[in-house]
């Protein structure tokens, strides 16, 4: 940004330093041109650049986006629209641009709402291929064979590549985890060196002081059977495992949520991705 303060030093480097125009240009970064400017106005102001704001293509719809926005902040996280569905309403109402605009007004909203603290820090977790995963459980409610049932999602993420795994139980019983292991296993080909997990109870019996842990002989018995080492999170400490966790909000918004609109038949369609949505219509 051009400042009275670079002014200023420009016209002391070749006032009172004797420095040539083209060393100015050199020490400072200006252009020749620039230089020459500053130095033959009579005035010593700053030069300033106005920049008219044109209507974008969001613009007729910015009240529409921050109703929206505003009702879905009131609203549980699992019921909040995404950019995606916010995109797709607009369309219906003649919007023309594109999903980058949409979710630059979300962020820039946000952000001046403060509901991105810029206080809060994270700590980026790098690893190397094959090197870890991570599980967690999530709730979710979905109609199974006519009924309004309850779920619990398994959810098994690659922390490098991000690939994962979701299937769907009546319960967090050992026989539901130790099948939700042997099919995201299955599913991704092989298996990482190590398990991320929080202190679930059909994981961890005892929590003792800082990492210790007596593990559950069930469930270390699976670890030993697939060969790979678990780790449990600190107490309370959700993002130690943050790319599963992130993984659960995600799948809620882009998988459950369209999921809703479905009708299957048992558990077995729902994890098998098939429906009856088009058999319900028909009846």
């Amino acid at each position: 940004m051009i400042t009275m303060e670079m002014l200023g030093k420009v016209r002391r480097m070749h006032y009172r330093d004797g420095l040539s125009r083209s060393e100015i240009a050199r020490r400072t970064g200006l252009s020749r041109t620039t230089v020459r400017k500053w130095l033959e106005e009579a005035d010593a102001a700053a030069p300033r650049y106005r920049r008219t704001k044109a209507p974008g293509k969001l613009t007729a719809f910015d009240a529409t986006v921050v109703g929206w926005l505003e009702a879905d902040a009131r609203r549980p996280k699992r019921e909040r629209r995404t950019a995606q569905a916010m995109l797709a309403q607009l369309k219906a109402q003649g919007f023309e641009g594109g999903y980058t605009i949409l979710t630059d007004f979300i962020r820039d909203w946000r952000h001046r709402k403060g509901t991105n603290d810029p206080g809060r820090a994270f700590v980026p977790l790098k690893f190397e291929l094959g090197e870890a995963f991570q599980f967690d459980w999530s709730e979710e409610r979905l109609v199974i064979g006519g009924v309004w049932r309850k779920l619990q999602v398994a959810h098994l993420k690659l922390c490098a590549s991000h690939a994962f795994v979701l299937v769907a139980y009546p319960s967090q019983a050992h026989e539901m985890l130790f099948d939700a292991h042997t099919r995201s296993f299955k599913a991704l080909g092989g298996i990482a060196r190590r398990g991320i997990y929080d202190n679930m109870k059909t994981a961890v019996d005892k929590v003792k002081k800082g990492k210790g842990r007596v593990v559950n002989a069930r469930f270390y018995a699976m670890c030993s059977h697939y060969l790979f080492d678990p780790d449990f999170c600190n107490v309370a400490s959700g993002w130690e495992k943050g790319i599963v966790e992130k993984n659960v909000q995600d799948s809620r918004r882009r998988i459950w949520q369209q999921a809703g609109e479905e009708r299957f038949g048992s558990m077995a369609e729902l994890n098998t991705g098939s429906s009856q949505k088009t058999e319900n219509k028909a009846r």
